[in-house]
């Protein structure tokens, strides 16, 4: 078997996905290439070639044949710095210049006809001959290439067919609406990729890194994990890494689409593409650029809208009878009045014509992958990663959303909720408390010590080291004596325990929350509460689902009582005690009824995400996150699951209205057109005005508020 290597190819030109079927169709027809694959979206030519069977230039003529320009051929890894490619101003472009040259025939024919009239038929008919020459050369190389029924096909025909019955200047007015359309249309889809390249433009070039003693220039490309790089203020982070000196905030609007800026100081991480905004960082690099969270969002972001949605790969389906049936059907409008009605024949060919015309499924095949492209932009620009078609589509879908309970609704480490003091104070309680778990590495210890910290309160000096005793207590001598701090089993074992206490200590414990117990010589001093305590925004998260009409569910391995007080706080369902396989058989019951969003912290939760019709993954540029789900939340914020399926309905919502521009303009330009009313140059405008309505439309979801 022959080796083949990867080669990729950018495309100038390439406006819809039409287009790419075409160029992908003539791709296959090469020997020696296989998987091809074509985005529109992003401009773009992957394969796999075979160069003893097909020299790459032979790729780039086949593209030139087309229509289109190939600007790069290059072998390129999977993960890199994207580039940002370089691309001729719009009026130099060859589409710009096509305008030009069939605008410049048909002036010349107009003013030549006005000195010569009875010259007037032979005139326009030359600057139409002329005029279609290349699109009659694309036609013929896309019907060689195996793509028969393109536009340019259709034009051709309708041009030739114009001059036959002597509507010669009709003929040269639709070559230069249809040069203007094409340029229209790549106006627009320039537009649709500034999702891309709003995310390029954020991936710094340089970096200021710290080598030989000195602090030199160097290509952020050519940083190595463990290089220290200083980021001054102003500078955007070259890549991820950890502040190991100084003391700034960080804009990581960028990366996470949140407005609010962030402090950094030494152990903080830090993301490709933020921004210093004041002090200086010292930050040690802890993945090469090629790898880091903004390059890799880039990446997914490309592949997702790569990658086709259920309903365009239906459109796609559709479209590939649509036109043959369309010519079949403009056929018939010119042969079945006259042989069977008496019609005049060149009344119906004209008829015909514009069918022709009109027929083109530009509009149509364009209608979803457009929307789809905003969609998933306009989603990576508020902190929104969602990685395909498939999934925006079907979150706009969900009936039932599930959550994991730590570290999805809750913030994931235990918070002191409750001080009450047996005897003295509550700073005193906390005080104490702080001092015996001041050098415990135990989560309630250091939840303990932080609140005291936070508080400035003084802690009581200890004499020799703590002594723990595992799942129970741990005790430590100050100057008063002996303190521990316990479970309150643990507690009952040194004391009894007043009838207050207990009834107390109950009491806590069936609001979920977890209860240690402060002893003084063996006397209780004061209780204190923890527990994990819901996300800030959980609650308003859960809300928007709920008056959406979607079920919100607790998915959790923790115990029943925890569960109940977490759930019934935010006002939805709870199923608790899951363990894996459980939760995995939960999932699948829920999607008995409809899809279901399973939402967790992508790590632990990788089974029950990748079972859920949509897997969504909490968290800033973790692996699982990026990797595993089919959504992430880079805001890190439950309110995002129904800013994900606001945007995928909103999308739906625009997938429909495209539908209907595109078929709704093509029947009402049919009809005019059996009525007479509709001409050839109404007809081009009914294509190209329609492809160019429907990527406008799309459009909007780049600039679209979130709903609240």
């Amino acid at each position: 078997m022959a080796a083949t290597r990867p080669y990729k190819l950018y495309i100038d030109g390439m406006d819809c996905a039409a287009c790419a079927l075409k160029i992908e169709k003539a791709m296959y027809h090469l020997p020696g290439v296989s998987d091809v694959d074509v985005s529109h979206a992003n401009g773009t030519l992957a394969l796999q070639l075979d160069e003893d069977r097909t020299a790459s230039f032979l790729i780039e003529e086949r593209v030139r044949s087309l229509g289109y320009i190939p600007l790069a051929g290059h072998v390129e890894p999977e993960a890199r710095i994207p580039r940002k490619r370089a691309r001729e101003p719009l009026w130099k472009g060859r589409k710009s210049r096509l305008v030009l040259l069939t605008g410049a025939l048909f002036a010349l024919a107009f003013a030549m006809a006005q000195i010569f009239p009875e010259r007037e038929q032979w005139l326009y008919s030359g600057a139409a001959l002329l005029s279609v020459i290349p699109f009659a050369r694309r036609a013929v190389a896309g019907a060689m290439s195996g793509s028969p029924f393109t536009i340019e096909t259709l034009m051709t025909i309708a041009v030739l067919g114009a001059v036959v019955i002597g509507e010669a200047e009709e003929a040269a007015v639709v070559i230069f609406l249809f040069a203007v359309g094409e340029l229209l249309e790549t106006v627009a889809a320039g537009r649709a990729r500034a999702g891309i390249k709003a995310l390029i433009d954020l991936v710094p070039r340089v970096a200021f890194c710290e080598r030989n003693g000195t602090v030199e220039k160097v290509a952020a490309e050519d940083l190595v994990v463990g290089d220290v790089v200083v980021v001054r203020p102003g500078d955007r982070v070259p890549s991820d890494g950890t502040v190991i000196d100084g003391i700034s905030e960080v804009d990581e609007a960028p990366v996470t689409g949140e407005s609010v800026q962030a402090l950094k100081k030494a152990g903080s991480t830090v993301y490709a593409g933020s921004i210093n905004a004041n002090g200086e960082l010292r930050v040690s690099i802890d993945r090469v650029t090629s790898d880091n969270t903004i390059t890799r969002i880039i990446h997914m972001v490309e592949k997702a809208q790569e990658s086709k949605a259920p309903t365009a790969r239906l459109i796609d389906r559709f479209s590939r009878w649509y036109t043959p049936g369309a010519m079949v059907v403009a056929a018939l409008i010119v042969m079945v009045p006259p042989l069977a009605f008496d019609g005049d024949w060149m009344t119906w060919t004209y008829r015909g014509l514009a069918t022709l015309l009109i027929a083109c499924p530009c509009a149509l095949v364009i209608s979803t992958p457009a929307a789809i492209a905003s969609g998933l932009a306009a989603g990576a620009r508020r902190g929104l990663l969602i990685k395909g078609g498939a999934a925006l589509e079907t979150l706009g879908k969900v009936r039932t959303v599930a959550f994991d309970k730590t570290g999805t609704l809750t913030r994931g480490c235990p918070q002191v909720t409750d001080v009450v003091p047996v005897m003295g104070s509550e700073d005193s309680v906390l005080a104490v408390a702080a001092a015996v778990e001041r050098n415990t590495s135990h989560p309630l210890g250091r939840a303990i010590v932080e609140v005291a910290v936070m508080r400035g309160l003084d802690m009581p000096a200890t004499f020799g080291g703590g002594t723990a005793t595992p799942g129970k207590a741990v005790t430590v001598r100050l100057e008063t004596g002996f303190a521990s701090v316990g479970s309150p089993r643990y507690a009952a074992e040194q004391t009894a325990i007043a009838a207050e206490v207990a009834e107390k200590i109950a009491t806590l414990e069936s609001e979920g929350k977890t209860v240690v117990v402060l002893l003084s010589e063996k006397a209780v001093e004061g209780l204190i509460a923890l527990r994990d305590e819901p996300r800030e925004d959980a609650m308003e998260g859960v809300k928007r689902l709920t008056e959406r009409g979607i079920r919100a569910l607790m998915l959790t391995g923790d115990n029943l009582r925890t569960a109940n007080a977490i759930a019934g706080h935010l006002g939805m369902e709870a199923s608790a005690e899951l363990l894996p396989d459980a939760k995995l058989a939960e999932i699948s019951r829920l999607k008995e009824d409809g899809p279901v969003v399973m939402v967790g912290d992508g790590i632990n939760d990788a089974p029950a995400l990748a079972a859920a019709s949509v897997g969504v993954a909490m968290g800033v540029g973790t692996d699982v996150a990026l990797e595993t789900a089919d959504a992430a939340l880079l805001k890190n914020r439950v309110t995002g699951v129904a800013d994900l399926i606001d945007l995928s309905q909103a999308t739906l919502g625009n997938i429909r209205q495209n539908i209907a521009i595109a078929l709704g303009l093509k029947a009402v330009f049919l009809a005019t057109t059996l009525l007479g009313v509709t001409t050839l140059w109404m007809a081009i405008l009914a294509d190209t005005g329609a492809t160019v309505l429907v990527t406008a439309n799309a459009l909007r979801l780049l600039v679209r508020e979130p709903s609240k």
